[in-house]
């Protein structure tokens, strides 16, 4: 979501009454963090047809690298985490792995998802308000655990 409808949003809601909590967040290092079995699971989830889950799967799996460090490489490794940067397909695949961010809401909670970016604000009325953002941001963090990906700190 752009600054300027988030802007729009908050001159809203001010006048309407109360303050708005806004919070920023950034995925650290988000397309190189995809775990594979993870995304596939989620694409199952969605029901997508077999094939096109199997296509992604092959261009996602099977794959290694290594590092050259002073003239000498480190052994080979599988890629466990990775979606193709630069493709047409990749912030598609992202915003899949983390679209189910936006249930972990609670009342009164809005999210918007971008990209590696991720927006969630309440309006802010009440003790009773706060709180709520504030276990939203808590059911975030938790999110960002169990599907092992991390916030880029120095963004949020």
């Amino acid at each position: 979501m752009n600054i300027n409808c988030l802007l729009s949003i908050a001159t809203e809601t001010l006048e309407s009454g109360g303050k708005i909590d806004v919070v920023y967040t950034d995925f650290e290092k988000a397309f190189d963090k995809v775990p594979h079995k993870r995304l596939l699971r989620k694409l199952k989830a969605y029901k997508l047809h077999n094939t096109i889950i199997e296509w992604i799967k092959n261009i996602l799996t099977d794959r290694k690298q290594r590092v050259r460090v002073n003239g000498k490489f480190s052994c080979w490794a599988k890629v466990l985490s990775w979606i193709p940067q630069g493709s047409i397909l990749s912030p598609l695949l992202f915003i899949i792995f983390i679209n189910d961010l936006v249930d972990i809401c609670e009342e009164n909670i809005k999210m918007y998802l971008f990209a590696d970016e991720a927006k969630m604000y309440c309006h802010i009325k009440n003790v009773a308000d706060k709180d709520k953002l504030q276990r939203g941001i808590d059911n975030f963090v938790d999110w960002t655990s169990k599907w092992q990906v991390s916030l880029n700190i120095h963004k949020c």
